[in-house]
């Protein structure tokens, strides 16, 4: 990313891949180090295929994720949108399998390619993509998540979708590819900053259909939980993942 800022400076846009990389964490991470230099950031990788696309029984795509952010002239409240293309990320699945949840509708599906509720189904199953089942326009997701496919893999010349290693694996490498964009906003129209702060106002002042839960601009829910971390004083866990990672240390031998 910040090469792609290096080259946005330059020539108002930096666009940049990068190959036989591994699983990069925060995809706002790398987007807000562009908002931070006052540019728009966009960041995208594949991933490991847990993905279902439309129609099919196996996973042959990962989570695939899409980010943008974008500063306004408000220090600290920037455009932060940063979502995967499946209908959850993974390790929802797995957080509810491991507190004993049943899966919302329109999360994941069986090793049959069927839609299921139950966690452990759809563990050695996969994931839809955004939107669910075709009949609520899963296909947008599945999409979205081949078009990050083709700007991250394709791009840098590394394994696509199916021929990724597979999740958990540790026998080779990965090889996900990514793609960093970085856009100089003074490059087009004037006072972008200013204007994208009004834009915030607009949406975060339109009448909500509860009173109790206003309308929100993308990065507010981020910013909501990182002040109640600072409240809290850390990262509230749930009791059986606190179990298991003792399990685990215990395991391991460390305390």
């Amino acid at each position: 990313m910040d090469l792609a800022v290096a080259k946005a400076r330059q020539c108002g846009v930096g666009w940049v891949v990068a190959a036989n990389s591994t699983h990069f964490g925060i995809a706002g991470h790398y987007s807000l180090r562009a908002a931070g230099h006052g540019l728009i950031g966009l960041a995208f990788t594949n991933a490991s295929p847990i993905l279902v696309p439309t129609r099919a029984k196996q996973p042959a795509l990962g989570t695939n994720p899409v980010c943008m952010a974008a500063p306004t002239d408000r220090p600290g409240e920037p455009f932060l949108l940063d979502m995967a293309t499946s209908a959850v990320a993974y390790g929802k699945v797995e957080m509810k399998h491991r507190t004993g949840q049943q899966l919302p509708a329109g999360w994941a599906v069986d090793s049959e390619g069927r839609e299921t509720r139950d966690s452990e189904a759809g563990l050695h199953g996969g994931v839809l993509p955004l939107g669910g089942l075709e009949e609520t326009s899963g296909y947008k997701g599945y999409g979205l998540a081949l078009m990050v496919e083709i700007l991250c893999s394709l791009l840098a010349g590394t394994p696509v979708g199916p021929s990724v290693r597979a999740w958990k694996s540790d026998t080779a490498p990965a090889r996900l590819g990514q793609c960093f964009v970085a856009v100089d906003p003074s490059a087009f129209a004037p006072d972008f900053s200013g204007r994208l702060s009004e834009v915030a106002d607009v949406f975060r002042g339109l009448e909500p259909a509860d009173p109790d839960s206003p309308v929100l601009f993308p990065g507010d829910p981020e910013r909501a939980r990182e002040a109640d971390c600072a409240r809290r004083g850390g990262v509230a866990y749930h009791v059986n993942q606190l179990a298991h990672l003792a399990a685990l240390a215990q395991e391991c031998g460390v305390e």
